[in-house]
């Protein structure tokens, strides 16, 4: 029988040396960020962590993956609670402006470009907080930004006033009220909430890939690593509420191969035509039963008072 392998690799705790040296030395034992190594101990801990537990809690909602819900439920015999989207408990426009830290541009700067725009009409582009690209890859994909003919909001992760070598030459200028820069972090939640959206470009980190379920925006998907290459194939082969942009290799400093060619296709592939709106009427559906779920007599709603009666229930139980 061959060895085990994983494919993702745990964070050390802070200050834990030898764990992170350890790690290191695994890291230095393969030849590229692709090859397959074993990892003492794993995955032996988490399935003893997973059988010894007395249940997961997901951020998801039954409607969204009934088939895996079952199976975790029915086939691994293991307790479950699926209480998701949990973006959805934000309600206030305050909280959705600054859900995680206050954004570089103001929250009534952000809505009046979104007001003056047309509905679906705008690209949102964002690859969260730990997504990085190669300079060559960041020209290749500010090129099919433009040359797709979209407005869009683009969130760098470049703070204000630091030297962007990688950006096109006059590509704010010929992008200025088309396309608004957000240097650092953005208001996500507002931006997607906003109906003027018409397509996500996300990785596909599973925070954002369930943002645009809940607001029904169809996605351009964009995976850089871990576990986003299989959100992609939910979003595009079993939701069809997306397109990739053909990124196929985990790397640790994002894809570098994707040319603007494909960039801007997959983007005008997403919104406009018959196939746009095919895939914009099914994100709406979701976005209804993401919203339903959570409702008071909702499959999450209902999931967490279940959760909520069997601890207590357990705890009542204990000597």
């Amino acid at each position: 029988m061959g060895q085990l392998h994983v494919f993702f690799i745990p964070v050390m705790a802070q200050g834990h040396m030898i764990p992170t040296l350890d790690m290191a030395k695994l890291f230095l034992s393969v030849s590229s960020d692709s090859d397959l190594f074993a990892i003492p101990d794993l995955p032996h801990q988490i399935s003893m962590s997973e059988e010894t537990s007395f249940g997961v809690i997901f951020n998801s909602f039954y409607e969204l993956e009934p088939e895996y819900a079952e199976h975790y439920r029915n086939v691994l015999g293991r307790r479950s609670w699926f209480v998701g989207p949990v973006s959805l408990s934000n309600r206030d426009t305050e909280d959705k402006a600054q859900r995680r830290e206050k954004s570089s541009i103001s929250e009534k700067e952000c809505l009046e470009w979104l007001d003056s725009k047309k509905p679906h009409s705008v690209v949102y582009v964002c690859f969260g907080s730990v997504a990085s690209f190669a300079d060559s890859q960041l020209r290749e994909m500010a090129a099919g930004i433009e040359a797709s003919g979209q407005e869009f909001i683009w969130a760098i992760r470049t703070p204000a006033g630091e030297k962007e070598e990688w950006m096109p030459e006059g590509f704010e200028e010929r992008t200025r009220g088309k396309g608004m820069i957000i240097r650092g972090w953005a208001p996500q939640v507002l931006i997607l909430d906003h109906g003027l959206v018409g397509a996500f470009v996300t990785h596909c980190g599973w925070n954002s890939t369930l943002e645009a379920v809940c607001v029904g925006v169809p996605m351009v998907t964009w995976p850089v690593f871990a576990e986003q290459f299989i959100n992609e194939k939910l979003v595009t082969d079993i939701l069809r509420t997306g397109v990739g942009v053909g990124s196929k290799k985990w790397k640790r400093l994002g894809s570098d191969g994707v040319k603007r060619e494909a960039v801007s296709e997959t983007i005008k592939k997403v919104m406009v035509g018959e196939e746009a709106e095919e895939m914009r009427n099914r994100a709406k559906a979701l976005k209804g039963k993401a919203r339903e779920a959570v409702e008071e007599g909702g499959s999450s709603h209902s999931g967490l008072s279940d959760l909520l009666d069997e601890l207590r229930t357990y705890h009542n139980a204990k000597p």
